[in-house]
């Protein structure tokens, strides 16, 4: 069972495969994620501090790129294969919004293409 560190927040068993925004949010972190978890708004974003994933899915890297975002990865589109510790940077409190968004779907979506 992979560990999640989020930073500030503790250390987790999280189960193999899960979703990242949805482990972070099972752990009472507010992780926005306006597009429901479909890659399409980067409000997800998080900071690795360590174990990032060395592939992404295709959705990521061409939202990323149209952003012009680095250093973040968008934790709708990682599942938790292995030890990782992130910070949450992207949260509700203070970003305006009324909510987090919608339920993010349990598996990655768009279904992914890993690159």
């Amino acid at each position: 069972m992979p560990k999640l560190t989020i930073e500030g927040v503790g250390t987790y068993d999280v189960p193999q495969g899960q979703r990242l925004v949805l482990a972070i949010e099972q752990q009472g972190v507010d992780i926005l994620h306006a597009c429901g978890g479909n890659a399409r708004c980067t409000t997800c974003r998080v900071e690795f501090i360590e174990g990032e994933p060395s592939t992404m899915t295709r959705a990521e890297k061409e939202k990323l790129e149209q952003k012009g975002l680095t250093g973040v990865r968008l934790s709708c589109q990682i599942a938790c294969d292995h030890d990782m510790t992130v910070r949450a940077i992207s949260r509700l409190e203070g970003s305006g919004r009324a909510d987090a968004g919608g339920p993010p779907d349990p598996a990655i979506q768009p279904p992914p293409e890993w690159v």
